[in-house]
């Protein structure tokens, strides 16, 4: 018999869905009330001041007045922030800093607003309850969920708390939900990844496990202990085990690996959640894409990825979108980040409604010899060249070699594999294949002879692991980038002997 809370379940689905749908139908009027809002709200506010919001009235006046910034470029306004000062870039203070760890800047906090989190709460139920709404599925709401996230642990500075944030989020977990959350607070709090994973086998591993939630390169090292500890596939460990929720990452290069390791299908919902804003969810199973928050106290531009570095690139709207280009991501927030570029590009998979993929990172490409090569066709090659084969692959990245010793110059892929090819030449020819049919600078310099084709160094098994782990960034949110235009990466993973 289903319990109160599985009952409830469905109706409250059914009110969620009709909403976003409302507002999903009528996207670029919708886009617009939150323009014209967040500018209203920020005009008196010092970063307002400065670029005279008070005289902004459309997109072009926007555009004119207010310049595309990084973190680094803004970080003069958000040093006011976290010095305590009020009315910086937005109305108040914001309630939290996400932390995080940056390339050029070090520590980056990211501000987040009352307004800000609750969006984001927001957006993370309304992807269960769109998917409740879609399958009628309720059975995992009464099992035990776990959300593989940074400690809960919050630090303050001048009345601002701080901290990941996942570790913020853990804070919001609904009260309906109090009881079903795992791991336990304690658990949560520790710090070091792998005593922390360790942990939550323990604490898990007795439990009904219904939905189970984190960045997949993450929730991998969970189900392998799981694995080793019981010498079981993690769906006959939790067989109520019904839900995968991810983000982060492109979950496709883990596909094969996680059925192995789970043993049978699991329904599964992509989120994209940043430090930034909530700005997309899977809101359907059977589509491709997530469908794009244009209700959450954001609005986005555009700039064709191909032409972000020209010295005036032109930035678009929700309106002016099309199918199939890569874009660069660029958000005004309630939040106080103002034409932000979040560092993400995305493509459009739909118009009606507007649903997205994350294709990658603008400074996560490789261009050494003007190929620009991006993730999105980097994981898709992967994924041609393992299709049909049991070859599985645990994680990888790819960067240029520039001088090698002797011949051409090359892309050289660094794969660390759970269960490695037969023949090492005829995998790397599949997946050169696959890069050259979808990149067409790439095809040129093959064809030309200015590149050999890619050549495959293979790394040891949890080479990678001890890689993020040499560099402090074991678990939590981080993740490996896909590519790189140098060889810091790679000469890591050399240097300490983590390659064969």
């Amino acid at each position: 018999m289903p319990s109160i809370k599985s009952s409830l379940a469905k109706p409250f689905a059914k009110r969620i869905k009709k909403k976003v749908l409302k507002w999903a139908s009528k996207p670029i009027e919708t886009q617009e009330k939150v323009f014209r809002k967040l500018i209203k709200k920020a005009r008196k506010t010092q970063f307002g001041k400065d670029h005279d919001f008070k005289s902004i009235k459309t997109h072009h006046d926007f555009v004119n007045k207010v310049p595309i910034r990084d973190y680094e470029a803004l970080k003069p306004y958000v040093e006011r922030v976290v010095a305590g000062e009020e009315n910086i870039l937005w109305k108040g203070k914001p309630i939290y800093f996400a932390k995080t760890s940056g390339t050029t800047s070090g520590s980056k906090y990211i501000p987040i607003t009352k307004p800000s989190i609750k969006a984001q709460v927001e957006s993370s139920r309304n992807a269960i309850l769109m998917y409740i709404a879609e399958t009628g599925n309720t059975r995992f709401v009464d099992g035990k969920m776990i959300f593989l996230q940074g400690s809960p642990v919050l630090k303050e500075q001048n009345g601002i708390k701080l901290g990941r944030l996942s570790g913020i989020s853990a804070h919001y977990v609904p009260k309906y939900l109090q009881r079903n959350r795992m791991p336990s607070w304690e658990t949560n709090c520790i710090e070091d990844w792998e005593t922390k994973v360790e942990a939550i086998v323990e604490e898990t591993l007795p439990e009904n496990m219904t939905v189970i939630a984190g960045i997949p390169s993450w929730v991998q090292m969970y189900f392998e202990k799981i694995q080793e500890k019981t010498g079981q596939q993690v769906g006959d460990v939790f067989r109520n085990f019904n839900l995968f929720i991810f983000g982060g990452v492109n979950y496709e290069p883990y596909r094969a690996k996680f059925q192995n390791l789970i043993g049978r299908k699991v329904d599964s919902i992509e989120l994209y959640p940043a430090s930034e804003g909530f700005f997309a969810f899977q809101d359907k199973q059977g589509e491709k894409g997530m469908l794009l928050q244009v209700d959450s106290g954001i609005f986005y531009e555009f700039i064709k990825a191909d032409e972000f570095f020209e010295e005036n690139p032109k930035r678009i709207t929700l309106k002016d979108v099309e199918l199939a280009v890569n874009y660069v991501m660029i958000i005004s927030s309630n939040a106080g980040l103002w034409a932000y570029n979040i560092g993400d590009t995305v493509e459009f998979t739909s118009i009606i409604p507007y649903r997205i993929i994350v294709s990658g990172r603008i400074k996560h490409f490789i261009s050494a010899f003007g190929e620009h090569v991006i993730g999105k066709e980097v994981e898709e090659a992967l994924q041609d060249g393992i299709e049909n084969t049991s070859i599985q692959v645990s994680e990888f990245t790819v960067a240029p070699k520039i001088n090698p010793n002797e011949g051409l110059p090359y892309h050289e892929w660094f794969i660390e594999f759970e269960k490695e090819p037969n023949n090492l030449s005829e995998l790397a020819g599949k997946i050169d294949r696959s890069l050259q049919n979808q990149n067409r600078y790439y095809y040129d310099l093959i064809a030309g002879k200015v590149l050999r084709p890619l050549i495959i160094t293979i790394v040891k098994k949890e080479g990678f692991k001890n890689y993020m782990k040499s560099i402090g960034k074991l678990g939590g949110q981080n993740k490996i980038p896909r590519l790189s235009n140098d060889r810091k990466i790679a000469d890591v993973l050399e240097n300490n002997k983590l390659t064969k």
